[in-house]
């Protein structure tokens, strides 16, 4: 054939078929049919080259096999764990993930939901905490279309979750200063502070009641900028609300000629891969990032297989990591 683009009536025609058929063989329905009108229709798509229209066929099965994964910031380590987390599972199930990088930015975020939406995704993870349940309940509730929130932002009951234990977690951080006999403490987390970052705090007041708090971006620069409100205070052990952050302090004690232990006692949060290269290397409370990933696609991929199912909500277990950059108050 010439330069003319194939179509499925091609394919048809030189296998001696209907269009019809050949889109249920070419869409995986091949079983329906006997052992040769499935080879005359491979062979015609192999004589042509043909690939089925993604739009037309996406009309046709009204599936996109496509699905839109949000996050705030891909820079940092542990969404690019958590996303090869998801990737893995819905590469598995012949899904593609559509990564959406939001930058920390609110009116991006709701653009991005309004575009997936347009391009039709099956479902939606949603690992931002800045997206608003207005943006939510206007752009995926009212038109059903399946979606989960997980890590940041709380389900409250209205779709399916995947939480860790932040609570727990800012108790075991809490209990590991306290047990190493510390009693001078600051936190270092963002001002507005998202809800499973709150939890954190929370469980660390369970331990400190009145630790300093020292607000900053959460990222390593904003660890590093804190390290002048640490060294002005009088505190001997710091809490980084995650290991970016804790990233970032290592970086600025080591410009004011500060040690970590000797000096102050550092413990970070989340347990990203670079917590072991550091020197030294970094205690931290781990959360379980790969399978959070998982749970979550897993998790809607069962909502849009069934949609009427009960709302579900699942909170995996946290656990300290303790490596050297905590150390007994001397």
């Amino acid at each position: 054939m010439e330069n003319k683009k194939i179509t499925i009536k091609d394919v048809a025609k030189r296998s001696g078929v209907s269009i019809a058929t050949v889109s249920q063989i070419l869409n995986g329905n091949a079983q329906k049919f006997s052992p040769k009108t499935v080879e005359k229709v491979l062979a015609a798509k192999e004589e042509f080259n043909y690939e089925p229209d993604y739009f037309a066929r996406r009309m046709i099965m009204k599936k996109s096999k496509t699905i839109g994964v949000l996050v705030p910031d891909i820079t940092n380590p542990f969404f690019s764990t958590l996303v090869r987390g998801i990737e893995g599972v819905l590469y598995r199930e012949n899904f593609v993930t559509m990564l959406c990088n939001a930058d920390l930015d609110m009116e991006k975020e709701t653009n991005y939901l309004a575009e997936l939406s347009r391009r039709g995704v099956d479902g939606y993870i949603i690992a931002s905490s800045a997206i608003s349940n207005q943006a939510i309940n206007q752009t995926l509730r009212k038109k059903n279309l399946p979606f989960i929130v997980l890590d940041q932002k709380k389900a409250e009951g209205f779709s399916d979750a995947v939480l860790t234990d932040d609570f727990a977690g800012g108790k075991i951080a809490g209990e590991h200063l306290y047990e190493l006999g510390h009693r001078k403490v600051a936190v270092v987390l963002p001002e507005d502070a998202t809800e499973n970052i709150q939890n954190r705090l929370k469980g660390f007041n369970e331990i400190f009641s009145n630790p300093i708090l020292i607000h900053s971006e959460l990222s390593k620069e904003g660890g590093r900028q804190a390290v002048e409100s640490i060294i002005a205070s009088e505190v001997t052990a710091i809490f980084a609300i995650n290991d970016e952050i804790a990233f970032g302090i290592y970086l600025g004690l080591a410009e004011a000629s500060k040690t970590i232990p000797d000096d102050y006692s550092v413990i970070g949060y989340d347990n990203v891969d670079m917590c072991e290269y550091m020197t030294p290397q970094l205690t931290t409370v781990a959360q379980p990032i790969y399978e959070l990933g998982q749970t979550t696609a897993e998790l809607l991929l069962e909502r849009i297989h069934q949609p009427k199912k009960d709302w579900e909500e699942k909170k995996l277990s946290v656990q300290i990591k303790k490596r050297f950059s905590t150390a007994h108050l001397k």
